[in-house]
């Protein structure tokens, strides 16, 4: 059974996860979604 790092690695590597970093990418970089992830990072760790 592969580690938790060898997963990550081999999904990295496969059309979907290759996929879902370009759109992550391309999500960090529009100012509004960076707004939206940091407020929702800040209400998980309790700060509003």
């Amino acid at each position: 059974m592969p580690g938790l790092i060898a997963r990550i690695k081999a999904f990295s590597r496969s059309p979907q996860g290759r996929r879902a970093i370009s759109e992550a990418r391309r999500a960090a970089s529009d100012p509004r979604k960076r707004a939206q992830a940091k407020q929702f990072l800040g209400r998980l760790r309790g700060r509003r």
